[in-house]
């Protein structure tokens, strides 16, 4: 089943999503969101969407700033980006949802679960990052972390098409270079006015999601939500002590393993797809 492109216009904002098996079609299922990572767009999760299509009312959001969504100079607090989510569950009549977040959104999720639990009937984080509060000393290395992060080596700006697609072939989101990834490169990127290529996500999204990164701690209190953790086996959690907060604060927690990199569900969808569908059938 192919997802349909749809917009919510809010007062400020304007938020575009992609939707799988909707309500007309799925007055008896369960809903789920999936929120990508940073400079990711919502086409990151066609193989998940489509493979759960049959039994669930899916939504996944391009967030601010990122994708065909608003991409306003400021607005990129946890907070906002919080605000957004809620706008959009109310716009589809959800009064909760199984909700999925990865990299910088499966922080958020922890953040939102403790401001508004009742918008959660899971959680699941897909190899989160930063769920700690990072010492402000971490600033100075961001120009370095900027250049290093594959997710923001995209960005641009290229000379032509062509360099940026040669980019992008070499990034660990596209190990493979199968049709669909090429298919969210092509989607996540655009000439710009002065006739560059770059990415559709915006510096001061980039700067500013950072920022709240580093300042906001994303577990902070005991969360008894049913919550899934993907760890890949070649993700940025690969060490005990980088589980123990999750463990320590996430009362029900599940730690799954799977192939792949930070990536899974576009480098090692197969395994991904299926950890992600069994988790929710119990729940």
């Amino acid at each position: 089943m192919n997802p349909i492109r749809k917009t919510l216009e809010c007062s400020q904002i304007k938020i575009s999503y992609l939707e799988w098996n909707p309500p007309q079609t799925s007055e008896n299922t369960q809903p789920l969101l999936l929120l990508h990572g940073l400079a990711d767009h919502a086409l990151v999760w066609t193989n998940l969407g489509n493979f759960l299509a049959d039994n669930y009312h899916i939504v996944a959001p391009d967030m601010r700033g990122h994708g065909n969504s608003s991409k306003p100079n400021t607005g990129y607090s946890f907070s906002e980006a919080i605000a957004d989510l809620e706008a959009l569950m109310q716009h589809l009549n959800w009064s909760n949802a199984h909700i999925l977040g990865h990299s910088w959104t499966g922080k958020l999720l922890p953040i939102w679960a403790k401001q508004n639990p009742k918008y959660f009937r899971s959680m699941i984080l897909v190899d989160p990052i930063f769920i700690t509060k990072m010492p402000a000393i971490f600033k100075l290395s961001l120009p370095i972390v900027y250049r290093k992060l594959d997710c923001l080596k995209g960005m641009g700006p290229f000379s032509s098409y062509k360099d940026a697609e040669e980019q992008a072939s070499q990034l660990s989101q596209y190990a493979g270079w199968s049709s669909l990834q090429q298919q969210v490169f092509q989607e996540g990127i655009e000439q710009k006015p002065d006739g560059k290529w770059g990415s559709k996500f915006i510096i001061p999204a980039r700067n500013q999601i950072f920022s709240d990164v580093m300042k906001v701690a994303g577990l902070t209190k005991k969360i008894d939500i049913p919550t899934l953790f993907i760890q890949p086996e070649r993700g940025v959690n690969r060490m005990d002590w980088q589980l123990k907060p999750y463990q320590k604060y996430l009362t029900n927690l599940n730690i799954k393993q799977v192939p792949g990199n930070h990536w899974p569900f576009l480098v090692e969808s197969d395994m991904f797809n299926q950890t992600v569908a069994e988790f929710l059938a119990t729940n």
